[in-house]
């Protein structure tokens, strides 16, 4: 909404595109809220990244999912775009592909641990293989001198009221994680 999963998703993008072989896009999913609630709600206007179609999660040679979190969990927004992949699990077209996943939450108790765990079950009914940063980052999963979002199930930051912005850390966390998944995802391909 205020564009705190872009930001990490653009970082995500350049971590993957870091790795030679590698081209990496960035998707949003279809907005499921009324402008006029948007309004009232203080959000910006969309970007200009495209909506993503199920169809076009079958191309990838792997994915990493970014949203928001709402009370601990994905915002509707993003689980209304997966209730729309039945197909794909019908046929199972995601199986097999390594998949992470990155968040924004509100607050440090607003579901940094809980909105991964929540989204892994949808990773696992299509069969895709999660790969979570664990503690690949190094140093900077131990760092105590400032707030940091994140946790080993992938990069996060938090919005607050939506005036904060993510950090440096946060930032280098989400190009890792990029670079991290992509650097899987083309040793995959290339063992097929």
């Amino acid at each position: 909404m205020y564009g705190h999963v872009e930001k990490l998703a653009e970082e995500i993008k350049k971590g993957a595109a870091s790795i030679e072989g590698v081209e990496a896009k960035l998707w949003q999913v279809p907005e499921t809220l009324p402008a006029e609630v948007l309004g009232k709600m203080g959000a910006p206007p969309k970007s200009d990244v495209p909506e993503i179609t199920p169809s076009e999660l079958a191309e990838a040679d792997g994915l990493i999912f970014g949203f928001p979190t709402r009370f601990g969990m994905m915002a509707a927004q993003f689980k209304a775009f997966l209730d729309s992949t039945g197909g794909l699990w019908r046929t199972q077209q995601l199986a097999g592909k390594p998949a992470g996943i990155f968040y924004s939450t509100g607050s440090q108790g607003g579901g940094q641990e809980t909105t991964p765990l929540t989204a892994i079950t949808q990773l696992a009914h299509h069969g895709m293989i999660f790969v979570p940063i664990g503690y690949t980052f190094g140093a900077g999963m131990f760092e105590m001198e400032q707030v940091k979002g994140g946790s080993p199930y992938g990069a996060g930051t938090f919005a607050g009221d939506g005036s904060r912005v993510p950090t440096e850390l946060e930032l280098a966390q989400a190009f890792h994680q990029g670079k991290y998944l992509a650097t899987i995802a083309k040793k995959l391909k290339a063992a097929a």
